[in-house]
C-alpha cells in the first residue's frame, strides 16, 4: 500500500482521535517523501481515505439523529455505537502493516512499561466514554445542523489545550480562529429559532448546547493528552502505535458504555424501543450497526491519511467535514437554515480556514527545516 516503508520510519508529533470523530489538531511534521508508489496510486489512496473520513463522519452523525427521530431514546446505546465498531480497525492494521518486522513494535521506549501504557489506555478510554455520552445528549437535544456547527468549536479548544499542554504557539491566525469559532458557537446558543428539535423544551436545548460544547472541549483535551503520551511516555509515533492507541482506548470506552447501559437500566428499554421504532425492527438493528461501522470508517480514513500523507492533512480534512453535515441535515431532516445559522456557518468555515492556513505555514516551515538538515548532513 502507499506509504509503506518511508512513513513508518518517521517520528512525528501527532494528535489522533481515540473515538471515530472528527480530529483536529496542530502539528509540525512533513509527510513521507520516500514512497515507492506511482503518483497516481498515491493520489488514489489520498482520495479514498478522504472519502472514508468525510463520508464516515457525515453518515454516523446523520444516522445518530435518525435513531432519535425514529423513536430511539437510549443515550447509552448511542454512546456505545460510537466506539463498538473498533474491530474494523484491525482491517486497517492488516492493510497498512509495515513491511519490515523491526517497525512492528508498538513501543520503542524501554522505559514505557506495559502497566503504565495500560493505565493510560484505561484513563483515556474512560474519558472518551464520558465524552461520547455528552455528544449523545447533544445530538438528542439539538438539530443536526446546530450540533455540527457547535462541534466546530473543538478547533478553538484544541488551540487552548495545545498551548497549555503541548507548547503550541498561539499565533495571530490561531487567535483569529478561536475568536471566530467562539462567536459562531455563541450565535447558535442565543438563537431562538434553533431551539432544539420537535418537542424539545428550551431547557433541554440549553443542556444540549452546554453538553455539546463540553464534549468538544473534552475531545480537544483528549487529543492533547494523547500527544503528551506519545511525546513523554512512548516517545515515538509510528502507524502501529497510533492505531493501537485508537483500538485499545476504543475497547475501554466500549466496555464503559456497556457498564453504563446496564447500570442505568436502559438495557431494559431496548426491546420496547425496537418494537416502537417507526421504520421497523430491521431498520432499528441496521441503524445501530451502520452507525457503529460509519464511525470506524471515519477512523480508517483518519489513520489512512496519517499514514499516506501526514497527521496535519488528516486533521484538516477531519474539521472540513463539520460544515458539510448541516447541508445534509437540511436535505434529510429539514432542519431550519436561517440567517443566524448561515452566518454561524460562514464564521465557522472562516475560522477553520484561518486555523488550516496556520497548519499549512507550520508544515511548510517544517519541510524547509528538514530539507536544510538533510543538505547539511
Amino acid at each position: 500500500m502507499a506509504g509503506d516503508g518511508g512513513s513508518n520510519q518517521e517520528e512525528v508529533q501527532i494528535q489522533i482521535a481515540g473515538s471515530s470523530k472528527a480530529a483536529s489538531s496542530s502539528t509540525n511534521e512533513a509527510p513521507a517523501q520516500s514512497s515507492p508508489v506511482k503518483p497516481w496510486q498515491w493520489w488514489l489512496m489520498v482520495t479514498l481515505n478522504m472519502f472514508f473520513l468525510i463520508a464516515g463522519q457525515t453518515a454516523s452523525t446523520l444516522l445518530g439523529r435518525f435513531y432519535y427521530n425514529q423513536g430511539g431514546n437510549s443515550k447509552w446505546m448511542s454512546t456505545f455505537v460510537q466506539t463498538a465498531g473498533f474491530p474494523v480497525l484491525f482491517i486497517a492494521q492488516f492493510l497498512f502493516r509495515p513491511k519490515s518486522p523491526s517497525t512492528q513494535t508498538t513501543t520503542s521506549n524501554p522505559e514505557a512499561s506495559g502497566s503504565k501504557i495500560t493505565l493510560i489506555y484505561i484513563v483515556l478510554g474512560l474519558i472518551i466514554a464520558a465524552d461520547d455520552l455528552m455528544y449523545s445528549y447533544g445530538l438528542l437535544y439539538l438539530p443536526v445542523s446546530t450540533y455540527s456547527l457547535i462541534c466546530a468549536s473543538q478547533l478553538a479548544f484544541n488551540a487552548v489545550f495545545s498551548y497549555v499542554l503541548n507548547a503550541q504557539k498561539f499565533t495571530p491566525l490561531i487567535f483569529n480562529s478561536v475568536v471566530l469559532l467562539t462567536f459562531s458557537a455563541s450565535l447558535l446558543g442565543v438563537d431562538e429559532d434553533s431551539q432544539g428539535t420537535n418537542d424539545i423544551s428550551q431547557g433541554k436545548h440549553i443542556l444540549g448546547f452546554v453538553l455539546t460544547l463540553g464534549a468538544s472541549a473534552t475531545y480537544s483535551l483528549i487529543l492533547s493528552l494523547m500527544q503528551v503520551t506519545f511525546e513523554k511516555v512512548i516517545k515515538r509515533e509510528t502507524f502501529s502505535v497510533v492505531l493501537n492507541m485508537q483500538i485499545y482506548t476504543a475497547f475501554v470506552a466500549t466496555l464503559a458504555s456497556l457498564v453504563g447501559l446496564f447500570a442505568s437500566g436502559e438495557w431494559k428499554t431496548l426491546e420496547g424501543e425496537m418494537h416502537v421504532f417507526s421504520s421497523g425492527k430491521l431498520s432499528y438493528v441496521m441503524t445501530l450497526l451502520w452507525t457503529a461501522i460509519s464511525w470506524q470508517i471515519a477512523s480508517v480514513g483518519v489513520v489512512g491519511l496519517i499514514f499516506v500523507v501526514s497527521s496535519l492533512f488528516s486533521n484538516v480534512i477531519s474539521t472540513l467535514a463539520l460544515p458539510i453535515i448541516p447541508v445534509f441535515a437540511v436535505i434529510f431532516f429539514h432542519d431550519k437554515m436561517d440567517g443566524i445559522k448561515i452566518i454561524a456557518m460562514m464564521m465557522a468555515i472562516w475560522g477553520f480556514m484561518s486555523y488550516g492556513y496556520q497548519l499549512y505555514v507550520d508544515d511548510k516551515k517544517s519541510r524547509k527545516t528538514s530539507a536544510s538538515v538533510e543538505e547539511n548532513s
